[in-house]
């Protein structure tokens, strides 16, 4: 286990309340190999709430990666859905779950909100 994952997991109780809505009610079971060996993180999601533990199912959904993906995904540097869409990581399961959590991992480094880039361009033409 890497220690930006590790933080990456221990950051989401804290960070649930802000980020679940009301349709994220279940269990996610990520499993992360490298090599031979997989760790399984089980997800429960709650409306508004999260726990996390080191254990497998039962799962309403279960994420299959890479550790060094997964290691990109938490820092931005790939994107859950794009990853799974070019069969890089699969998916099985309540597609919802896998939807709410991808809101957990941040944006590529160096991107801006549009509308803040379009006041500034309104600025600068005025």
């Amino acid at each position: 286990m890497t220690e930006v994952t590790e933080r990456f997991f221990e950051s989401l109780p804290a960070r649930a309340p802000e980020i679940l809505g009301g349709l994220a009610d279940g269990a996610l079971q990520i499993d992360l190999t490298t090599g031979d060996r997989t760790e399984h993180w089980l997800v429960r999601m709650r409306p508004g709430s999260v726990h996390v533990s080191r254990h497998r199912g039962p799962a309403d959904a279960i994420w299959y990666s890479s550790m060094a993906l997964f290691d990109r995904l938490v820092t931005g540097e790939a994107q859950g859905v794009a990853a799974v869409l070019r069969n890089e990581s699969t998916f099985s399961g309540n597609v919802v779950l896998f939807l709410a959590f991808r809101r957990f991992f941040p944006d590529p480094p160096g991107t801006r909100d549009p509308r803040e880039v379009a006041r500034e361009e309104a600025g600068r033409q005025a």
